[in-house]
């Protein structure tokens, strides 16, 4: 027999930045949480936030069975492997789900990366995938193992796609020390950002929500260039701006991973997140946002 759920227990994997940020909410909500470590110095880290560790490593299934409990909630952080066309963590945890006590729901945290390059355009959740990245296609392989298993088994999904991430502690601070350059303003791709409590917030909300969607895009609604925001990043801490190139010159001089965000260009529309998930932004923009970096 397999045992019931608890309403009151919620269970995070890959409890970093935004995961502390989410157990914070659910803590506020009266909620228990454990979240997944495989450290002693992890371990710590969580108890300092009241957070329960449960041992385990997404990377050696064998270590998981400590995952089968009685949360009701379950949300997945963790990113795929760096290399490879799939995503095996995902997989191991599913795996060891299946014959425990089932969530009532898992939200996942996907990327916007999953679209590819939509040439500027407006972007729906009804916008077909088109993965450009390997590490794009790793999230699509998740997403469709996710939605299959929650067919099969039952478990409402959430899947949140999710841009640039930013806040106290998540500017690209070294980059703008480093001087790397941006492309010229007119050839910058537009790009999409989310501030991390407000992510926290869309997680938080995606575990409650009715289910009435499946996918949900994440991000502030106001998207600028890249360009733009490492400008407005190096403005915030007083340093020189980065040098300016041509889209021509980055392709030579810039390497594969700066590319990648470069030959992308998309701007995300967040109604479904605003209506659906009834997220109300505390930073609506840069402007409102990025001050509080600082903090």
């Amino acid at each position: 027999m397999i045992d019931m759920v608890s309403e009151n227990r919620v269970l995070i994997i890959g409890c970093g930045d935004i995961g502390i940020r989410v157990a914070g909410l659910e803590q506020s909500a009266g909620k228990q949480v454990a979240a997944l470590s495989r450290s002693d110095a992890s371990s710590k880290k969580l108890l300092t936030h009241g957070i329960n560790p449960i041992f385990g490593d997404l990377d050696e299934a064998i270590t998981l069975d400590g995952l089968k409990g009685d949360a009701a909630v379950i949300y997945y952080f963790a990113p795929p492997p760096s290399a490879g066309d799939g995503d095996p963590r995902i997989a191991a945890l599913l795996n060891t789900l299946n014959g425990s006590a089932l969530p009532n729901r898992l939200v996942y945290i996907s990327t916007s990366g999953v679209y590819g390059d939509c040439g500027g355009a407006w972007v729906t959740e009804d916008w077909p995938v088109n993965p450009r990245s390997d590490r794009a296609r790793r999230r699509v392989s998740a997403e469709q193992r996710l939605t299959e298993w929650s067919l099969l088994n039952g478990v409402a999904t959430v899947i949140l796609r999710v841009p640039g991430i930013y806040g106290p502690g998540r500017l690209p601070v070294e980059r703008i020390r480093r001087g790397t350059p941006v492309v010229c303003e007119d050839e910058s791709p537009w790009s999409n950002r989310i501030h991390a409590d407000d992510l926290a917030q869309a997680c938080f909300l995606a575990a409650r929500v009715g289910q009435t969607e499946h996918i949900y895009n994440i991000s502030d609604g106001n998207p600028t260039t890249m360009s733009d925001y490492f400008n407005r990043v190096a403005d915030l801490l007083r340093l020189p701006r980065p040098p300016v190139i041509s889209m021509e010159e980055a392709r030579r001089s810039l390497g594969p991973s700066i590319l990648s965000f470069l030959e992308e260009s998309k701007r995300l529309d967040n109604r479904r997140m605003l209506d659906g998930l009834g997220v109300v932004l505390r930073y609506p923009d840069l402007s409102s946002g990025l001050p509080t970096c600082l903090e």
